[in-house]
């Protein structure tokens, strides 16, 4: 298998930084690709140990274990001389091209270098106590290189699962017979009648294995010698590419306007696919990335983490582009809303004995009161429990003032006793009354014309012009002397004594009541 579109900037291990270019790129994209895989390397830094040893105390020099793994580390230093107390060293998964500064640490018994970009086994020979050697998946392809390990007379386990010179003929007998103290290879026990048989004709065996090493030295010098050709033509190609979309050269006049016309149209007819779909480029060229075959090769495993990282990163800045709205908590004509962030269970109570409102939040029973915050307002309670806002309307108006929180020791719910407000007034939701419509009749006068119109109307009506009929007065008043059946009857009262010439003929009958 060929080495497909790399170019190695550095090989060393000072130096392990690889850009990515493909050969099929446009000028832009290669650019682009430049630019994003620029990016610094990641060491092994003193708050980074520090962090992972809190069950030390966060000490360091008297550490005996330590997990640096999925960490994107390109080199492996310090650890050494900041902690040489060190037994076991976890890191795997990282871009880790070479084993160094570790010959300081004595103590070391276990080392995991699984899933990283190693292709020599080296300067272990300082670790005298280690006992297992993990590298797994690597690219260890020198398989004469298992020979530094005997000066490790402890080691009794070796995986080397995964590495190029697991495919050789004779590895598994080549390398039982370099290290006569190993006990398990691969997982595998090495039994005493497969030692024997290992040692038996070792120097063809050697031999078989170098000529395959040397062959594979070439065929990995010839990988990197192409990705450097394919690299360097492709920043020739860029400089000197026409305008044309496919990038080759017209000689031919009458082929060439052609040829750019439909260039021109095929360009026309990508741009209104982009316009309908804005993703279909990217899904494209996250298709033809994945798609597109490719030896497993250091580079390969770099280009595949920072592909991820370029997308990682994408992602990060449209999160920043668009920030989460905050939550509305009371709108804009007042209205409280209820709200549960954490997703707490929460009950509310009316003790009516105590006359008061009784709040149970079940909050996080380890969870530590300062990350907690309490507002209470007359008509609602809010409660903050790692920044995420837990509120609820209450039932009736209470007294923030006289109101108490208090933490449970045993579940650790917060107990919320907010004591109502004596005579409290239920606030109902104000209605909006329309204006009375005007009368069809416009009044002209000034009086009129003051009169506030939110003020309430009432009709007022002259005595003078009253048709009802009064009365008050019609005893007081004498009868008119017109015709009639009381004609004959005299209002006035009687003389004081003695009969009178004016009450002759006057009959008294007793069925009449008398006039007052």
């Amino acid at each position: 298998m060929s080495f497909h579109g790399f170019r190695i900037t550095s090989v060393g291990a000072e130096e392990n930084e690889i850009s990515l270019l493909r050969s099929n790129a446009s000028p832009v994209w290669f650019l682009r690709q430049r630019l994003t895989t620029q990016r610094t390397m990641v060491y092994i830094t003193e708050e980074m140990v520090r962090g992972r040893a809190e069950h030390n105390e966060c000490e360091i020099f008297s550490l005996e274990e330590v997990s640096l793994h999925q960490q994107d580390i390109e080199r492996i230093e310090h650890i050494g001389r900041w902690c040489r107390d060190l037994k076991i060293l976890y890191l795997q998964n990282n871009l880790i091209p070479r084993i160094e500064n570790l010959g300081r640490l004595k103590k070391l018994e276990y080392l995991n270098l699984a899933l990283n970009n190693i292709e020599v086994i080296e300067n272990l020979e300082g670790c005298e106590s280690l006992q297992k050697l993990d590298l797994t998946v690597n690219f260890v392809g020198r398989l004469s290189s298992v020979e530094s390990l005997q000066c490790n007379v402890h080691l009794a386990e070796l995986f080397l699962v995964g590495n190029p010179c697991t495919e050789f003929e004779g590895y598994r007998q080549y390398v039982v017979a370099s290290l006569p103290q190993l006990k398990f290879l691969d997982g595998t026990q090495i039994s005493r009648s497969e030692r024997i048989r290992a040692s038996q004709g070792l120097e063809e065996v050697k031999r078989r294995v170098r000529e395959q090493e040397r062959e594979y030295l070439k065929t990995r010098a010839r990988e990197k010698e192409e990705a450097r050709r394919k690299a360097a033509g492709e920043e020739k190609g860029n400089e000197e590419r026409r305008p044309g979309s496919d990038g080759r050269w017209y000689t031919d006049i009458n082929n060439t306007v052609p040829a750019l016309e439909e260039n021109k149209e095929n360009q026309e007819a990508e741009e209104n696919m982009k316009k309908v779909n804005p993703d279909l480029e990217e899904e494209q060229r996250e298709r033809e990335f994945w798609h597109t075959p490719c030896s497993f090769t250091p580079e390969s495993r770099l280009e595949a983490h920072r592909h991820l990282e370029e997308k990682k990163r994408a992602k990060e800045k449209e999160k920043e582009k668009k920030p989460k709205a905050p939550r509305t908590l009371i709108t804009a004509d007042g209205r409280v809303m209820n709200v549960n962030e954490p997703k707490l269970d929460f009950s509310l109570t009316e003790d009516e004995e105590n006359n008061m409102i009784v709040l149970d939040l079940g909050v996080y029973r380890h969870m530590d009161t300062s990350l907690m915050d309490v507002d209470i307002q007359p008509t609602y309670a809010r409660v903050s429990v790692k920044g995420k806002i837990f509120q609820i309307v209450l039932p009736a108006e209470v007294k923030p003032d006289s109101s108490t929180a208090q933490r449970s020791q045993t579940t650790g719910h917060l107990v919320l006793s907010m004591p109502r407000v004596e005579g409290e007034i239920n606030v109902t939701k104000a209605v909006t009354r329309l204006p009375r419509r005007s009368q069809t009749r416009n009044s002209s006068s000034p009086e009129d014309n003051k009169r506030d119109n939110s003020a309430p109307q009432r009709l007022e009506v002259d005595p003078s012009k009253s048709t009802a009929i009064d009365l008050a007065n019609i005893v007081t008043k004498h009868l008119s002397t017109k015709q009639g059946p009381l004609e004959t009857f005299r209002t006035d009262p009687p003389p004081a004594s003695g009969p009178s010439s004016s009450s002759e003929g006057f009959v008294d009958d007793s069925d009449v009541p008398p006039l007052i």
